[in-house]
This record gives C-alpha cells, sequence and structure tokens, in this order.
C-alpha cells in the first residue's frame, strides 16, 4: 500500500472507528462485535506504524473511545483513567514481556471485566462520589447511581483521602433476566451485559438502576494518601480489607511464559464465570517500576490486555420455531444440535426475522456455524453447509397461536399477526400495560399476571381494576397481605399522567416520548380521540407514522368502548402538566451545553411550565438556543440558520 492509498484508509478507518466509539460507549447500542471492532482498530495501528505522518492527536488510536455526555454533571479525574493496549497473540504477549526487566519484577494476572470502567472517591472513611471514566480526563458524576449497587462500601475504615478504579458490570444471571423481561414487553434488549451495565448506570431515575442487579469489581488504586505500597497484589489485598469487591482471581507469575499460561487457563473457564470477560489482564506488579515505565499518550507501558477470539461451533438446524410478541411480531428461532459455546451447552438461537434468514439461506437441515454475541446470547453466523434436499425457510402466512392472517408493513422486516386478541399477544400486552414506564403497577409482574390468566381473574387491561381480590388472596403464594398490597397499586395507578396511559396501551410506535407529546397537546383523551390525522401530523416531534398510528387506534370501536370502561372505572383522562403561564407559548427551545446551575431536566420543565416546547434538533423552526459551556454542533448549527443563542443568565431573566 503506497502513501496515497494508506491515508485514503486511514481517513476511512477512523471514520468508522469514531462512529462505532459513539455507539458503543455513549449509546451503549454497538452495531458490531468487539473482535471486528478490533480488527479495524489494528488496521488503523499497522498503517500509522508504516506511515507514522499520518498520526494525528485526534486519532482513534491516540484517545479514548468514550466522551463525557450531557445527562449528568462533568467531573475531570485527578488521575488519569488510561485504556489498556489490546494484543491478540501469544507473539505480542512474549513482545510485552520482553521490554520488561523480570529481574526487577513479576506479572500479575487477573480476568479482563467486560463492564463500565468507574472511579470511586472516598473522603474520612465515606464515598463522596463516582464517576465514569467518559474520555479518560473528563467523566459523569454518577454517585446516585452507584449507590444503588449493594457491593460498593458506603464507609471504609480509612481516614485519608482514597480514589479506587472498578469495573460496574452485570452479572449473567441478571443479563438474561433483563433480556427475557424486555423480550416480554416487546422492547429491544441490550445485545450483551456490557451495554446493559452501561445503559443501566446512565438511568437519570436511580431506582431503575437498583432493579438490573449491577455488581461492580474494584483492581486498582488511583490515588491514596496516608499510606504507601510496593506492589500491586499488596493494593488489591489492602482493598480486599477493606470490603471492597476485588478481582476474585489474580495471580503473581514470575515469568512470561507463566504468564501466558495463566492467560490460557483463565480463557479456557472464561464460560464459567458468573459474569461475562473479554480478556485477561497482564501488569507490572512492581510500583516504582511501573513509574518509570511510564506511558504512551493513550495507554500505559506496563500492562497490556489480551483478548480471546470468538468461540464458533458447527451444527445442524433442526427445527425453526415462531414466537409471537406482545405487538404480534412474529420471531423466528433456530433449534439445532446442542453444542458447547463459551462453556455452556446451547440448542437455540433468535433468526430476527425474515430478511434474516433470507439472506444467509437458511433451511432445516443446513450445517450452521453459531457463536455467543458477548460470549452470552447465542446467534447464527453463517450457513456452512446447506442440505442437499432441502430449501430456505419461508415464514408462515397466519399466526402459529391463533390461526389468523399476518402481514408485513412496507419497509418493515417484522412480520405481525393481524388479530389484537390473539392469546399468545395477551399477557405480554398485560405486562406492558403495568410495567415501570407504563401505569407503574408494583406487584403485578409478570409471574403475577400469568397467575391471574391461568386462574380466569383476567383477561384484559379492564379486568385488573374490576378483580375480585377475596379470589386473589386464594391463589398460591400471593395471600392477604399481598392482594392487599396489590389492591392499593393498582388503586393508585388510577392517578397517573394521561401520558402513562397512552403508553401502556401499546399503540404501535409510540413510545413513552411520543405519549407524552399527545398527552401535553390535547390535555385529554377525547381531545386525542377526536383528532385528525393531520392534527395528530401538525404535533411537533411526530410525523405521518406515529399519527398514522394513533389515528387508527383510538378510531377503534374497542378502543373506544375500553377507554369508556375505564373512564367510569376512575382512571385518569388528562395531563397533569401544569402551566404556569403562556410567557412561551409557541416558542420551541433547544438546549445544548452544561449550564451553570441548571441541569437541562430542569430547564426543560421550566420551559414547558411556561407553554414551550423543548427540541433535540436545531432547525428554522427554533426560536432559541440555550447553550451553556462545550456547545458543539447544535451551536454552529444555530449561528448557520441565524437562530438566537442564549445563555443561562439571559434565560433566567426571561423566566423572572
Amino acid at each position: 500500500m503506497d502513501f496515497k492509498q494508506a491515508k485514503k484508509r486511514a481517513s476511512e478507518l477512523t471514520k468508522s472507528i469514531r462512529h462505532h466509539n459513539e455507539l458503543y460507549y455513549n449509546q451503549d447500542a454497538p452495531e458490531i462485535e468487539d473482535f471486528e471492532y478490533d480488527a479495524l482498530m489494528r488496521e488503523l495501528k499497522n498503517i500509522e506504524k508504516e506511515y507514522p505522518e499520518l498520526i494525528t492527536p485526534d486519532s482513534p488510536t491516540q484517545k479514548v473511545g468514550g466522551v463525557a455526555l450531557n445527562l449528568f454533571s462533568p467531573v475531570t479525574h485527578s488521575v488519569k483513567m488510561e485504556s489498556l493496549q489490546d494484543v491478540f497473540s501469544t507473539e505480542e504477549l512474549r513482545d510485552f514481556g520482553g521490554k520488561i526487566d523480570i529481574s526487577r519484577t513479576a506479572f500479575s494476572v487477573e480476568p479482563k471485566i467486560d463492564g463500565l470502567s468507574v472511579s470511586l472517591e472516598y473522603e474520612n472513611g465515606k464515598f463522596v462520589r463516582g464517576s465514569t471514566r467518559g474520555d479518560g480526563t473528563v467523566g459523569e458524576d454518577v454517585t446516585a447511581n452507584l449507590l444503588q449497587i449493594e457491593s460498593i462500601p458506603k464507609e471504609i475504615d480509612f481516614s485519608g483521602e482514597l480514589e479506587v478504579r472498578g469495573e460496574v458490570y452485570m452479572p449473567k444471571d441478571s443479563f438474561l433476566k433483563l433480556v427475557e423481561r424486555q423480550e416480554l414487553l416487546g422492547e429491544n434488549p441490550p445485545k450483551n451485559p456490557r451495554n446493559a451495565a452501561a445503559g443501566s448506570l446512565r438511568q437519570k431515575n436511580s431506582a431503575i438502576t437498583a432493579s438490573r442487579g449491577l455488581d461492580i469489581f474494584i483492581f486498582n488504586i488511583q490515588r491514596i494518601t496516608e499510606k504507601e505500597f510496593t506492589t500491586h497484589i499488596e493494593t488489591l489485598d489492602f482493598l480486599k480489607s477493606l470490603g471492597f469487591h476485588v478481582l476474585p482471581t489474580y495471580k503473581l507469575c514470575k515469568t512470561i511464559d507463566d504468564a501466558i499460561d495463566e492467560i490460557m487457563r483463565i480463557g479456557d473457564n472464561r464460560g464459567n464465570y458468573s459474569y461475562d470477560i473479554d480478556g485477561a489482564v497482564i501488569k507490572v506488579n512492581e510500583l516504582n517500576y511501573r513509574q518509570e515505565l511510564g506511558s504512551t499518550a493513550k495507554y500505559p507501558k506496563w500492562a497490556v490486555a489480551y483478548k480471546y477470539p470468538p468461540e464458533e461451533k458447527e451444527t445442524v438446524l433442526k427445527n425453526i420455531e415462531i414466537n409471537v410478541g406482545r405487538t404480534g411480531a412474529l420471531t423466528p428461532t433456530a433449534v439445532f444440535e446442542p453444542i458447547q459455546l463459551a462453556g455452556t451447552t446451547v440448542s437455540r438461537a433468535v433468526l430476527h426475522n425474515e430478511d434474516f434468514i433470507s439472506s444467509k439461506g437458511i433451511g432445516i437441515g443446513d450445517t450452521i456455524i453459531v457463536r455467543k454475541a458477548g460470549e452470552i446470547i447465542p446467534e447464527v453466523l453463517s450457513v456452512k453447509v446447506h442440505n442437499e434436499n432441502g430449501k430456505p425457510y419461508e415464514m408462515p402466512t397466519v399466526c402459529p397461536s391463533c390461526g389468523s392472517p399476518v402481514s408485513r408493513e412496507d419497509g418493515e422486516a417484522v412480520i405481525r399477526c393481524t388479530n389484537a386478541d390473539c392469546p399468545a399477544q395477551l399477557l405480554r400486552h398485560l405486562i406492558h400495560f403495568t410495567s415501570r414506564d407504563a401505569m407503574d403497577i408494583e406487584g403485578l409482574g409478570p409471574a403475577v399476571l400469568e397467575q391471574l390468566s391461568d386462574a380466569g381473574l383476567i383477561s384484559n387491561i379492564v379486568d385488573i381494576y374490576t378483580l375480585d381480590f377475596e379470589k386473589v388472596k386464594s391463589l398460591e403464594r400471593i395471600g392477604e397481605k399481598s392482594a392487599d398490597n396489590l389492591k392499593k397499586a393498582i388503586e393508585n395507578s388510577k392517578q397517573n399522567d394521561l401520558s402513562k396511559l397512552i403508553f401502556a396501551f401499546g399503540i404501535r410506535h409510540i413510545g413513552s416520548k411520543a405519549a407524552k407529546l399527545l398527552s401535553e397537546h390535547f390535555m385529554d383523551i377525547d381531545g386525542i380521540m377526536s383528532a385528525t390525522k393531520q392534527e395528530l401530523e401538525e404535533i411537533e416531534g411526530f410525523g405521518s407514522i406515529l399519527a398514522q398510528s394513533a389515528y387508527e387506534f383510538f378510531k377503534l370501536e374497542d378502543t373506544r368502548q375500553m377507554i369508556s370502561r375505564l373512564k367510569e372505572l376512575g382512571i385518569n383522562m388528562k395531563s397533569t402538566k401544569t402551566v404556569v403561564d403562556t410567557r412561551f407559548a409557541g416558542m420551541t427551545f433547544v438546549l445544548t451545553g452544561t449550564l451553570p446551575t441548571y441541569n437541562r431536566n430542569d430547564a426543560s420543565a421550566i420551559i414547558e411550565n411556561f407553554g414551550g416546547k423543548v427540541s433535540s434538533s436545531v432547525s428554522k423552526k427554533t426560536t432559541y438556543v440555550l447553550a451553556g459551556d462545550e456547545a458543539g454542533s447544535k451551536l454552529e448549527k444555530a449561528n448557520t440558520l441565524g437562530v438566537k443563542v442564549i445563555d443561562e443568565q439571559q434565560f433566567k431573566e426571561m423566566i423572572k
């Protein structure tokens, strides 16, 4: 590759890696697996090694991938939270070992937990602040959410200042329960435990974080006063004595060959861990020697992370089963000859949709390649050998649950059952209706709903509000106290804001944000039901798809009868939004950057209470852009379009 070709390819790789960094670090929604990302990064490093003049300060090889978002207050780390250089072969491990004077140290080898890196700060024995890594220099203050993790000590027996670094992760059991729950609700579950942990830790509602079963392993002291150490192993033992969850396995190895043997041993056993690992870390044990070795612009020179390759296996596809979801979506699942992957036996994998099957030409009897995405969820990678007597699988034309016709809308990959009363959808619909973001009926979870349904006490959402609690009390594992608590929770849900009820209906395409837009635009259910499709399309933030879906739902006779019955039972049908006055009526604000005193939620609430609207994007229709520190592309676009930009002080004058 000559210089011109190398420059072009480096530019392409840089753009691609930045895109995937944004998805992975900041949105917790990666499009590719770790090994695919690692391959892109390796290729860019090799090009920059051959042509050093192509290295720029902002190259992905020189920077940590994440940035501090505006969801939480920024935290500037007193000690930089460096990332580790990844290696992928024993030759690279030996190359690392060859640069270390083994007569001066030993190697510590530890599993590499696949989670979200955080810093915990303690003063006078009390936990005072926790933050994410961000870009290594500036992270996000997530103290309130870290307080929800039971294994983080809130107090320790140490009077000095202490800052430790750890990895927040979601145990495999918690992850599988989350996936199962979100699939029941018709939501898109996270791809792997790392994304689930990151998304859970960045929740604005700490109660959601608390419900996710997160845990943490501490693996380093970043800063400490009143105490000194000579080795890394000493620091881990000290942290363990203070009550921190340190890595359960860490081994001291005297040679690089011993370290490689331990790394391979960890890899052979990675399926037996209760948490997800994506590699092993080898570190210099002597702390003074670490100081001498120092760091590059991005990595310490005294440690590397060995990344394990994804395990892939062949098997024979025996059958394809169809599951019907809450929204009527038909999801195909591959059933194949059992195989061992990452330490567990697997025999099933989701095939997503009709297009996925067609693109790979999957047919029953084919020999397929299966791997575990993120070492947890089995997925079909490809077909190795087609069954010579077979043909590609075709999705059913009728619902396997109720026998009704199925349909596929233009632009969608999903096939759906057309019967709204399909029994396969009932339980999932009830689960969604009672979930936290919907009517939030505590105690009415999937297991209880299934029990009530099996007992014939509930067959639709109206039945929730007409339950015979004498019969409920007689059910196994419920009893009088649980039934009374459930009765109170159902009664309390009647006072919910209209937006929660709209979201609870489970209207296609209408999420919690769209439900809030509907509620606050019309203020009551009657206004929504009488609205024309054009009136719905005129709601800012809506569009033709959302408008069509809402219009069709509220025009159905079944919907109108259900709403009428819910009204009779005392369910609130009005928006509880309070407008102080209408000084911002007809105005649209966009918030960008970090404001000195207001957070985004507070500023947005003030704008809405004065009759204004808050948008996420700048357009010619934007009235004001409220800009704080580190305002980015939205500020630039506002200046380009001539939209008026105000700061917090001007905003305060406007709301006096």
